[in-house]
């Protein structure tokens, strides 16, 4: 059986788009897997790729694995290789502004409009909303004058950001490494106000009906990855240090942090 792989999450640029096809072709080949790369639009939902009978390797956000019934059958995490995030499989939020904003901190963008991806994203919703909490007060249950979403991906934060639509945004901060990997990405015009703390970072996923021992062979393929001398350019490519097993309680933080927000009731980031 061919079973299909998709990296849209952190495909951002050209080149990162390239560079998934070219590892899932080389895990194909050190697993023995018939892993065919497909592309997922963006205007699909991800839902559709996660729900796929055939699926063997698409990069799943934590949040929404801790809702799914059946779960997708975590195979490995990518460890990013910038400095920030410490050799760990985790990431964070980049709270951001247009860089010729005259925001400086994120308190000064309060009373203004901010943006979301998707209410099921943990990066552009989950964690803003968590890291907003600490400001509110009961004088001031809403920070700001608008939410607006939902803007499905990191890409479409940039958009917002750069036409005006929203005053700040969040990125998944890989994502947005990546985009910066690129000299003339527009993710360029954009400046850091504030990033959360880290969160275990989105893993690739694969079907609850993908045979154990082809969940073993993709798993066994992609930590070697990380290893392997002639992927170092690959992995420079896709700021990648290597991939780790996935530690499936890391993420009850997530749901730490859901619970945190709705004991506060506060719903939409705002």
């Amino acid at each position: 059986m061919s079973w299909v792989a998709n990296a849209r999450m952190y495909a951002v640029t050209a080149d990162a788009s390239a560079a998934w096809a070219e590892l899932f072709a080389w895990v194909a080949r050190k697993s023995g897997v018939a892993l065919e790369t497909i592309e997922h639009h963006t205007s699909q939902p991800m839902t559709a790729l996660w729900t796929r009978a055939d699926l063997g390797a698409a990069f799943m956000c934590g949040r929404p694995w801790t809702r799914a019934e059946p779960k997708p059958v975590p195979i490995a995490c990518p460890v990013p290789a910038p400095s920030r995030y410490e050799g760990a499989p985790r990431y964070m939020t980049d709270i951001v502004v247009r860089a010729d904003s005259p925001f400086r901190t994120l308190e000064d963008t309060f009373g203004h409009r901010i943006g979301y991806t998707l209410e099921e994203s943990q990066s552009g919703f989950n964690a803003l909303r968590h890291h907003l909490l600490r400001y509110r007060s009961a004088s001031r249950p809403a920070l700001y004058a608008e939410s607006v979403g939902p803007l499905h991906t990191p890409r479409g934060v940039v958009a917002a950001l750069l036409s005006g639509a929203v005053d700040v945004g969040p990125l998944d901060s890989y994502a947005f490494d990546l985009m910066r990997t690129a000299p003339d990405d527009p993710a360029h015009r954009l400046r850091v106000v504030a990033t959360t703390v880290p969160a275990p970072i989105p893993f690739f996923v694969a079907s609850p009906s993908c045979p154990q021992d082809v969940v073993v062979a993709l798993r066994e393929g992609f930590l070697a990855a990380g290893n392997e001398p002639e992927l170092a350019d690959l992995r420079d490519r896709l700021l990648l240090r290597g991939f780790h097993t996935v530690v499936e309680p890391a993420y009850d933080l997530l749901r730490a942090w859901d619970a945190e927000a709705v004991a506060a009731k506060y719903g939409m980031p705002r």
